[in-house]
């Protein structure tokens, strides 16, 4: 099964600023963004970008009490996805399916509310509370939703830092290809919002975005940027072999076209653009198309000062020249980083660019940084164009993990 064709069936997310598809692509065609200001513990007010779905639309209340937040995000966008893709439930073939979901991190909320629980106590860990071990094991986002589901295929989640999102799908496709399931739920997720570790260390770094106006705050390309503004967010997919999808008459958002994933090997934190261009590179080449054939091109940039430059230059490497109708974005000026969940999230928000042959912008550039001045970059306003036939999400993380994952339009 190697050879075997893999597509996009279905869809199913909560963002910032929109729990459907259609809800979160209106958005970012109408320029609406979704962070607000949270209070974090020990630190006082931050922006954040907070998901607004009910996680009791399919869990009941002790299960959301019981559970984990990363877990709810999990669930919904599981059942969501599975929804829109035409299966049910029922008709899952639970021991043929896999769940594939890409994190950033996992624990660190659970052990933080302990450990601020039982300081009411004393530190008497008899107060600790006998969940704690299953909300922390790292598969915990895949074994809910494999549990809410039934699912008694594989599944488990893949540390890959903020590249997480795009390997959820990529692992997904190779397991298919291999023939070890038949349908597969994949993507990434994060609760990052709701640990202060996180905002701390960010803090620490001078890396944490800070502005008068909320939906300001996340200014990838800007001379004014000023670092990260922290999200939660989920996206999942169902992912099957083109035969199965056909035979079932689902509906087809897009074809797996290509992806590589390659390691910086070079810094715990600052991007190396060299290999940052290798892996894209890579990508294209797998999906045996030229940079000239890629009509957009999601960035990862996070509006740190040297990232969003570091990127940029990786980019422009690749599309720099001979490239007309290769479009470039990003989606985190309107929703923030959400770590594990971003690629996932930004790979969604173009998907409907296949249809209405559309670009959404990078919003809240108001002075472009020249360094970031790349051809093709849609700013503040969406722009229509005349072909969208291939998508390239770059997404890449702490530790110089990088992934570049490539769909094309479907034709039979």
């Amino acid at each position: 099964m190697k050879d075997s064709r893999i597509v996009i069936t279905g869809v199913g997310l909560t963002a910032p600023n929109g729990n459907t598809l259609a809800e979160f692509r209106g958005n970012l065609l109408a320029g609406v963004g979704g962070i607000e200001q949270i209070e974090v513990r020990y630190m006082g007010p931050q922006l954040a970008g907070v998901c607004h779905f009910d996680p009791l639309k399919y869990q009941k209340k002790k299960e959301v009490r019981v559970g984990t937040r990363s877990g709810s995000i999990s669930i919904y966008c599981a059942r969501e996805a599975l929804a829109d893709s035409g299966m049910t439930v029922e008709s899952l073939p639970k021991d043929r399916t896999g769940i594939y979901i890409g994190l950033t991190e996992h624990g660190n909320v659970e052990t933080e509310n302990e450990i601020y629980a039982i300081s009411k106590f004393g530190y008497d860990t008899k107060y600790w509370s006998h969940y704690h071990n299953p909300r922390t094991v790292a598969n915990n986002p895949a074994g809910e939703a494999s549990l809410n589901l039934g699912v008694t295929g594989p599944a488990y989640t893949i540390g890959a830092a903020c590249a997480a999102g795009n390997m959820g799908l990529i692992h997904a496709t190779q397991m298919l290809r291999l023939g070890e399931v038949d349908f597969a739920i994949c993507g990434g997720v994060s609760e990052s919002i709701h640990t202060f570790g996180i905002f701390a260390g960010f803090k620490s770094q001078n890396a944490l975005a800070t502005h008068a106006v909320p939906h300001e705050a996340s200014r990838p390309f800007d001379l004014a940027r000023n670092g990260i503004v922290i999200s939660e967010g989920g996206c999942l997919y169902t992912l099957e072999r083109l035969e199965d999808a056909q035979a079932r008459g689902a509906k087809i958002y897009a074809e797996i076209a290509g992806y590589h994933v390659n390691s910086d090997a070079s810094d715990y934190v600052l991007p190396n653009p060299v290999r940052q261009t290798e892996c894209i590179r890579a990508a294209i080449r797998r999906a045996g198309l030229t940079p000239a054939d890629i009509h957009i091109v999601n960035t990862h940039a996070t509006a740190t000062p040297l990232g969003d430059v570091q990127e940029c230059e990786g980019i422009r490497a690749v599309f720099g020249e001979g490239c007309p109708d290769t479009h470039i974005n990003n989606t985190k000026s309107f929703i923030g980083h959400a770590m594990g969940a971003a690629g996932a999230l930004e790979l969604a928000g173009n998907l409907p660019s296949f249809d209405d042959l559309t670009v959404h912008p990078t919003i809240n550039v108001v002075n472009l940084d020249p360094l970031c001045a790349l051809p093709g970059l849609v700013l503040n306003h969406p722009r229509k164009v005349a072909k969208v036939d291939t998508i390239l999400n770059n997404s890449f993380g702490m530790l110089g993990i990088n992934s570049t994952l490539i769909v094309r339009r479907f034709v039979r």
